[in-house]
């Protein structure tokens, strides 16, 4: 075999390691390692010789840890035995990686199963030779980038894998919504892989999470955004997901011709949709249905709920045992009186379980008697009069509008003012009667 005078390599810049073919050396070979490169001798299995950059004779004057090994006569090309490995030491910086199938992960917001994938890329740099050679590369005649990611798949998998399931439950947001933090999952990312690769004398300079996302073919994931999409609409038009079941129903009993209660249900999703609200409708439809019970019988149902006080009467109540109320009026106008209150600012109708107006939207403050509406400031109904809740001056406490003192903490609510004896709120400055100044001693 012949000697071989002249070792170098000029491969693909994917290569990280490549092994010289022969083995059969001469003592005067000439062993180029390019700028970029390293190169280690081998002898039986023993890692010798760590040459850098530049042209390196092989003789025993240069390779003082192989005189020690082998006896090389003096002068002439003695030959021996021995192999030449290359290390490449420039820096990869597009080394992809990716998870090879996606991960199944809980998302705390929406407690469903969904599959999930990352991709990413990688920096890194071959930071020491004879430890990476030795611990990784072993026997194989190459090793190039995509053999890197292969031997650490499951390491890069096994971090991300952790990683995104932190983010999800620590910071309580969607797998939707992780692709906010890549930034950050990023650094930590990197602290988590580099201390596991420099084991392997391998550098690495930075990383990558570039997407973290859902296939898109999955069931889990179809259903999941079919639901976000449907709810985006709901809220758009202002109704939700009970609301539209008791429409969809309502609709379809209305539109059984055959059905006895079809002329009702007609007049109740008609009547429903100009109020527009889900508890409202249900009630509206109850009273609506008593109503026409009472119209066809000549008595009231079993049990029928004032418009005015919402006061509970016996069925057979012509009035209301609390207010007097008529109880067998125009239906559809108590119906709406129950349903509907004034605005206090622009007198346009409220839904009563709105906690705004829908027009101006100014607070809605019902009275707890009747549900007027009325300004916060004020200390009873303009309606009925009732005295209405306030607040502690001291605790903040809600209390009703005739208690004396606070529940909570006890502090006075009344008092009275010294010139004409009229009760007072604790915090009025003049006296709503004789406009004695209180803030000068005016009250007990």
């Amino acid at each position: 075999m012949a000697l071989i005078d002249v070792i170098k390599y000029d491969g693909s810049p994917d290569v990280l390691v490549w092994k010289h073919p022969e083995t059969e050396l001469g003592t005067w070979t000439q062993l180029i390692v390019n700028q970029s490169q390293e190169a280690i001798l081998y002898k039986d299995g023993r890692a010798l010789d760590l040459y850098g950059p530049g042209r390196h004779t092989l003789s025993t004057a240069n390779i003082p840890i192989l005189n020690n090994i082998i006896n090389l006569p003096f002068g002439g090309k003695s030959p021996f035995s021995a192999e030449v490995w290359y290390i490449n030491k420039v820096s990869s910086l597009d080394v992809k990686w990716g998870t090879s199938s996606p991960i199944q992960l809980q998302d705390p917001k929406y407690n469903i199963i969904v599959p999930v994938r990352a991709f990413g890329q990688l920096g890194i740099q071959i930071e020491d030779s004879r430890k990476f050679l030795t611990k990784l590369v072993g026997t194989l005649r190459g090793f190039t980038q995509n053999t890197l990611i292969e031997y650490f798949r499951g390491l890069i998998g096994m971090n991300i894998n952790s990683l995104i399931t932190s983010y999800l439950v620590h910071k309580k947001i969607s797998v939707l919504e992780i692709n906010a933090f890549i930034s950050e999952m990023s650094d930590h990312f990197k602290s988590s892989v580099a201390s596991a690769m420099d084991e392997y004398g391998i550098n690495v300079l930075n990383l990558y999470v570039q997407s973290v996302n859902l296939p898109d073919s999955d069931p889990s994931v179809k259903r999941l955004r079919d639901a976000l999409a449907r709810k985006a609409e709901m809220d758009i038009l202002g109704y939700n997901y009970q609301q539209e079941r008791t429409f969809d129903t309502l609709e379809g009993a209305a539109k059984n011709e055959g059905s006895m209660q079809s002329g009702m249900m007609g007049t109740g999703v008609g009547f429903g949709m100009g109020y527009g609200i889900g508890g409202p409708l249900g009630n509206a439809m109850s009273e609506l249905a008593g109503a026409m019970n009472t119209k066809a019988t000549g008595k009231p149902s079993s049990q029928s709920i004032c418009p005015n006080c919402q006061h509970t009467n016996e069925g057979n109540s012509a009035f209301c045992s609390s207010c007097g109320h008529s109880l067998t009026g125009n239906i559809q106008n108590d119906v709406a009186k129950e349903q509907l209150v004034v605005c206090n600012v622009c007198s346009s109708p409220i839904p009563r379980d709105s906690k705004f107006c829908p027009n101006c939207g100014d607070k809605y403050f019902a009275c707890p008697r009747c549900g007027a509406d009325n300004s916060e400031d004020s200390l009873e109904c303009v309606k009925c009069k009732e005295p209405l809740p306030r607040r502690c001056p001291t605790c903040s406490e809600l209390v009703p509008g005739n208690s004396k003192f606070c529940g909570n903490c006890g502090t006075v609510l009344v008092k009275k003012c010294k010139n004409c004896g009229q009760e007072v709120a604790p915090n009025q400055k003049f006296c709503l009667e004789c406009g004695t100044n209180l803030l000068e001693g005016g009250n007990d």
